[in-house]
């Protein structure tokens, strides 16, 4: 079996570039400069969009699993500050429907159920072709209302 190699300069590139442009900060902090994410708030979502690379693979040459449940992880904690304010997951479960190959794609965090320092969240991640490849469901601390 042939082992296919990543694109070393694509790599370099992308980490070099969220070293230039990266803030620890809500929307810029260097994990989502460096997988390229784009976080954007719809009504009562907050959607996390980037273009798959291959050195975001895992193996069997499909978007690793990690990244996919960060990209949900992110379009709920970015929903809960942009409501709220800075929050803390609690707990997160994941499930994988199908593999991801190239392409862009897409988390839609939303929440479930707000309480006073409780909420539950959920993400969809959805392919290059719009098809469901990942979900999650969350709780977490939230800020008291001020």
């Amino acid at each position: 079996m042939t082992r296919k190699q990543i694109d070393v300069a694509a790599a370099r590139l992308a980490f070099e570039s969220a070293l230039e442009s990266h803030d620890q900060a809500f929307g810029t902090f260097f994990l989502a400069r460096l997988l390229g994410f784009e976080i954007t708030y719809e009504a009562d979502a907050c959607c996390v969009a980037f273009d798959v690379h291959d050195f975001m693979f895992n193996p069997q040459g499909t978007l690793h699993g990690g990244i996919i449940a960060l990209a949900m992880d992110v379009s709920m904690g970015h929903l809960l500050k942009h409501l709220q304010g800075a929050g803390a997951t609690l707990e997160m479960k994941t499930q994988y429907l199908a593999p991801v190959g190239t392409g862009r794609v897409r988390a839609e965090g939303r929440v479930l159920r707000r309480g006073r320092s409780v909420w539950f969240l959920e993400s969809r991640l959805f392919d290059a072709a719009g098809e469901p490849a990942a979900f999650a469901t969350s709780t977490w601390k939230a800020p008291r209302a001020g």
